[in-house]
C-alpha cells in the first residue's frame, strides 16, 4: 500500500488526489522502503505540473524543491534520483494506476460529463530499438465540454483500440453520457458495453464496417436524389468562418432505420448521421461527407454539435499533449513506465486545466515552475 512517514498520520486532506491513491500497491515489496509511495507521487506530479518532462528532471526538482514538498509530506530521506524514479515507474502496476486516477478525475469534475469522447494516441518516440518494441499506444476518455480526462488504458502490445476501448469503458460510471468514438470503435460489443452501461453512442462508420457503410451509403444517395421523400429526416446547415476560413456543414439525421436494423440487427441503432462539409480557402473548396450511427433519439439541431464536439479530443487533449507536454518527444520506454508516466501528464492537465487562472495552459504550467504558491495551490482542496 502506499507508504504514510510515521510522523505524517493520516493523509493530509490538503492534497486532494493522494486520497484516490491510498490503496495503491507499492511494487517494492521487499526490504525497506526508503522513500514512501505517496512522496514518491507527489514529487512526480509536482515536477510534471512546473514542466519536468523526464525522470531526471523530476529527480532535479526535487533535490531544488525540498522544502515545497516538505509542505505536503515529511520526505525525511530527501527524494530518489532519477533511476530509482524510473524502476518504480516501471514496476508500478498500469491498470491499478489508471484505476486510481479515474477515481480521482470522478470525484475532480463533480458533475457527469456530457460527451465522453474516446480515441487513441500513440507517443512516437517511446519505441524501443533494441527488441523492436513498439511505440506506446494510450486509448483516452476526454469530457468534451469540461476538457478534462476521465481515464486511459493502454493498448496491449500486439492489440489495438478494440480490445482496449471496453476496458476503459469497465473503468467508468457513464450512465446518462453520450460516448463518442471513431470508426475504429463502431463494433457492436463496444456500442452494446455503452448501452449497457446506461449510456449512449455516437460512433463513426467507414470501410471496417463494409456492408452496413455500403448500405446506409447507397441509401442516403438513393434517398438524397429523392429528396428525402420516401423517409424520415431532420436537417440542420451551419457556416463557419474563421482565419479565411468558410465551412459549411449539413448535418442530416435518417431517423427511420427499422430497414437497416432488420438487415443488420446493430445494439441500440435509433438513427443514422450525415455530416455533410464544404471548406472554402482562398480559391478552393473541399467537400466531405461523413456518417454516423446513433442509439439517440434526436434531430439534427442537436446531433450535429455532438458529432463537432468529438474532436474536443485531438484539439483540446491530443495537441495539448504534444505542444505543452511534449508527450511525442518523451523517450520513456521501460515496461510500464511510459503508460505511467502519460498518467501522470493526463493528472497535470487536469488539474492545469481547471486552475482559476485567464493565461494559456502553456503560460499556466511556467507559473507553476515559477511560483510555489501557485504551484502547490494546483494540488491543494
Amino acid at each position: 500500500m502506499v507508504g504514510v512517514a510515521a510522523d505524517c498520520g493520516a493523509f493530509d486532506e490538503s492534497v486532494v488526489f493522494l486520497r484516490h491513491f491510498r490503496d495503491l500497491p507499492d511494487p517494492r515489496q521487499r526490504g525497506k522502503v526508503v522513500y514512501p509511495l505517496d512522496e514518491v507521487l507527489l514529487l512526480c506530479l509536482l515536477a510534471v505540473l512546473a514542466g519536468a518532462e523526464t525522470f531526471v528532471d523530476i529527480a532535479r526538482f526535487g533535490d531544488k524543491k525540498l522544502e515545497l514538498l516538505r509542505r505536503f509530506r515529511p520526505f525525511r530521506d530527501g527524494t530518489p534520483s532519477h533511476d530509482h524514479l524510473g524502476d518504480i515507474f516501471a514496476t508500478l502496476e498500469a491498470e491499478q494506476f489508471q484505476r486510481c486516477f479515474v477515481s480521482w478525475v470522478a470525484a475532480l469534475t463533480g458533475a457527469p460529463a456530457e460527451v465522453i469522447a474516446i480515441d487513441g494516441k500513440t507517443s512516437r518516440r517511446s519505441y524501443q530499438k533494441m527488441g523492436a518494441k513498439a511505440p506506446i499506444h494510450m486509448v483516452s476518455a476526454f469530457a468534451a465540454r469540461q476538457r478534462l480526462v476521465l481515464g486511459q488504458v493502454k493498448v496491449a502490445d500486439k492489440s489495438n483500440e478494440i480490445v482496449a476501448i471496453p476496458k476503459l469503458l469497465d473503468m467508468m460510471a457513464i450512465e446518462g453520457a453520450i460516448v463518442t468514438i471513431d470508426a475504429m470503435g463502431c463494433q457492436r460489443d463496444i456500442a452494446q458495453k455503452i448501452l449497457d452501461k446506461k449510456a449512449d453512442y455516437v460512433l463513426a462508420l467507414k470501410g471496417n464496417q463494409g456492408s452496413l457503410r455500403e448500405d446506409v451509403e447507397l441509401f442516403a444517395a438513393e434517398q438524397k436524389a429523392k429528396g428525402f421523400i420516401d423517409t424520415k429526416i431532420s436537417r440542420n446547415e451551419t457556416v463557419d468562418g474563421d482565419h479565411g476560413r468558410i465551412e459549411t456543414r449539413t448535418t442530416t439525421v435518417i431517423h427511420d432505420v427499422a430497414w437497416l436494423q432488420e438487415r443488420h440487427d446493430w445494439p441500440g441503432l435509433k438513427g443514422v448521421v450525415i455530416v455533410e462539409s464544404s471548406r472554402e480557402i482562398a480559391d478552393k473548396i473541399e467537400h466531405e461527407t461523413r456518417f454516423y450511427i446513433t442509439s439517440l433519439v434526436l434531430r439534427a439541431h442537436l446531433l450535429g454539435p455532438i458529432v463537432r464536439s468529438h474532436w474536443a479530443i485531438e484539439n483540446s487533449l491530443h495537441w495539448v499533449m504534444d505542444m505543452i507536454f511534449r508527450d511525442d518527444e518523451c523517450r520513456i520506454r521501460t515496461d510500464h513506465a511510459p503508460a505511467n508516466f502519460t498518467t501522470l501528464k493526463h493528472m497535470a492537465h487536469n488539474l492545469i486545466r481547471k486552475a482559476p487562472s485567464k493565461d494559456s495552459l502553456r503560460l499556466r504550467r511556467k507559473v507553476a515552475a515559477w511560483d510555489d504558491d501557485f504551484l502547490a495551490s494546483l494540488i491543494a482542496a
